[in-house]
C-alpha cells in the first residue's frame, strides 16, 4: 500500500459555530480565533493505493460556485486539489476511486467541475467510481432546512447522472485494507476510512473529531445534526482508538495532522501529535 496526505486549501468558520456549547473562555485556549471570531480548518485528503485501486478521499470545496457562495468562507494557502495530485504523481484520470465521507459542500465540491463546453457540468475525475454511503446519499436527496446550504444540487447530481455512482449499504471493506465506517451524530450516513498500514490502523476522522481540540466528548460542532449521538458514536471510538493503538488523522485541524491517545484524568486525550510523514517512524 502506498498512501499520502495532502491539504487542498486552508478555509475559516466562526470559532462558537465549531465547539458549540463549549464558552469561547475555553476553546480560545487550544484553537485560536482571529478578531472576527473566526479560526482556520484544513482541508487534508488522502490519496492511497491499494489492490489495484488509487483512491482520492473527499475533494475539497471545488471553484464552480460564485463568489456570493465564497464569500464567508476565505478560501487560502493550502496546494490545491489538482496540484497536490500532481505533486505526488497523479493525473485526474488516475484516480479510480473517489470515496466522500459525506455530501457537504467542503467534502465533495471538488468532485464536479464546469464542463469544457461552458454548460453544465462533469466529473473532475472521469474514470472514477464515487463512493458515498447509502443513507448520507439518500439523506442529502431528501435535503433539510438545516443543511440545505451544505448540499448544493450541483455538487451532487451531476454524480449520480454520471452513472459512475457506487452506494455502501453497510459498514464494510471497500479494497484492501481499506475500511469504512458510517456515523449518523454529524449527519446521517458520515462515512469515515479505517485504513491498515504498516501494521498500524489509521482513523481518518472527518467531521466526527475534526480537530484534536473536538477529542473531549462534549466538545462538539454546532453543525452536528444530532449532537447526543456523536457524542455516544466518539466514546465508542475513541475507546476502541485508545485499546488498540490506533492513529488518528485530522482532516480539519490547521496544526495537528495526527495523533494517538492516552487516558487522563479528563478522560481520552491526544497523546503524541506528530505529521503524517513521521508515521512511518512509529510503524
Amino acid at each position: 500500500m502506498k498512501i499520502d496526505l495532502f491539504n487542498i486549501a486552508n478555509f475559516k468558520v466562526d470559532g462558537g459555530a465549531m465547539f458549540g456549547v463549549i464558552p469561547k473562555a475555553l476553546w480560545s485556549r487550544v484553537y485560536p480565533s482571529d478578531e472576527n471570531n473566526l479560526i482556520i480548518l484544513t482541508l487534508r485528503s488522502f490519496i492511497v493505493e491499494t489492490g489495484g485501486h488509487i483512491v482520492l478521499v473527499d475533494t475539497g470545496w471545488g471553484d464552480k460556485q460564485d463568489e456570493k457562495f465564497f464569500r464567508h468562507t476565505y478560501l487560502h494557502d493550502g496546494e490545491g486539489l489538482i496540484e497536490g495530485l500532481k505533486t505526488r504523481g497523479y493525473d485526474p484520470g488516475d484516480i479510480t476511486d473517489v470515496v466522500l465521507t459525506h455530501l457537504h459542500a467542503d467534502h465533495c465540491g471538488g468532485g464536479v467541475v464546469r464542463s469544457k463546453t461552458g454548460t453544465g457540468y462533469e466529473l473532475t475525475f472521469p474514470n472514477a467510481i464515487y463512493h458515498a454511503s447509502r443513507t448520507q446519499w439518500e439523506w442529502a436527496m431528501k435535503n433539510n432546512p438545516r443543511e440545505e446550504d451544505a448540499f448544493p444540487e450541483e455538487n451532487i447530481f451531476p454524480i449520480m447522472q454520471s452513472g459512475r455512482l457506487s452506494l455502501a449499504d453497510k459498514e464494510c471493506e471497500l479494497f484492501p485494507d481499506f475500511h469504512v465506517r458510517i456515523f449518523f451524530g454529524h449527519t446521517p450516513g458520515l462515512m469515515l476510512p479505517v485504513i491498515k498500514y504498516r501494521g498500524k490502523t489509521l482513523v481518518y476522522t472527518g467531521d466526527l473529531i475534526p480537530t484534536t481540540a473536538h477529542i473531549p466528548l462534549i466538545w462538539n460542532m454546532s453543525y452536528d445534526i444530532e449532537s447526543l449521538k456523536t457524542i455516544e458514536e466518539k466514546e465508542k471510538l475513541l475507546s476502541e482508538a485508545l485499546e488498540n493503538d490506533y492513529i488518528l488523522v485530522f482532516q480539519h485541524d490547521e496544526s495537528v495532522e495526527c495523533c494517538n491517545l492516552k487516558m487522563t484524568e479528563k478522560g481520552i486525550r491526544a497523546k503524541e501529535k506528530f505529521s503524517f510523514s513521521e508515521i512511518s517512524e512509529k510503524t
